[in-house]
């Protein structure tokens, strides 16, 4: 089974962002939008939902909150208990003040760093992944859109042309090579 998809190549970001509103509304599928910089409002043109990664975030945030009083109980109060500064040793509650500034640290710590996980993870991005850019002068100064070819090639061609495209390729996807 084969199918097929249109690279289509845009030199300016406003004329992309006109395009790819005129796409969605043509109800073509747009695969992905490879851009130099990010062109803000590009989420919206394409209808995209918004991500729910500041609860991912609350959710880090909480877990290192939890693991840095539990450390601080566990160092300060269960396992050698020491009196700093005339501060008594017996209680968690009694030294919370005292460790406020480390349990602010950790809840940071855990959520920055639980978050660039979580980011890489999503976008499938690790050490010695290949590239998938389609076209070099994406990370110079093009934009691309990898879009279905939709009901009609020709017509869709015509229509990004007018659209201000500087190159539309026509691609075969071959799902059998896998």
């Amino acid at each position: 089974m084969s199918s097929k998809s249109l690279h289509v190549l845009f030199d300016d970001d406003d004329i992309l962002l006109d395009a790819v509103k005129q796409i969605v509304k043509s109800k073509i599928y747009i695969n992905e939008i490879y851009t130099p910089f990010p062109v803000h409002g590009l989420d919206k043109a394409m209808k995209l939902k918004p991500t729910n990664i500041s609860i991912a975030t609350f959710i880090y945030g909480c877990i290192g909150f939890t693991v840095a009083v539990m450390m601080m109980n566990y160092i300060m109060i269960v396992d050698w208990p020491q009196n700093i500064g005339g501060k008594p040793s017996f209680t968690l509650i009694e030294n919370i003040p005292s460790f406020v500034p480390i349990i602010f640290e950790m809840t940071v710590f855990f959520a920055a760093h639980l978050m660039v996980i979580t980011f890489y993870l999503k976008s499938k991005l690790w050490p010695f992944k290949n590239a998938e850019n389609p076209h070099p002068s994406t990370t110079d100064d093009k934009f691309l859109i990898d879009m279905e070819t939709g009901t009609n090639v020709a017509k869709t061609k015509t229509m990004l042309k007018k659209l201000g495209a500087i190159s539309i390729d026509v691609i075969n996807n071959d799902e059998d090579e896998k």
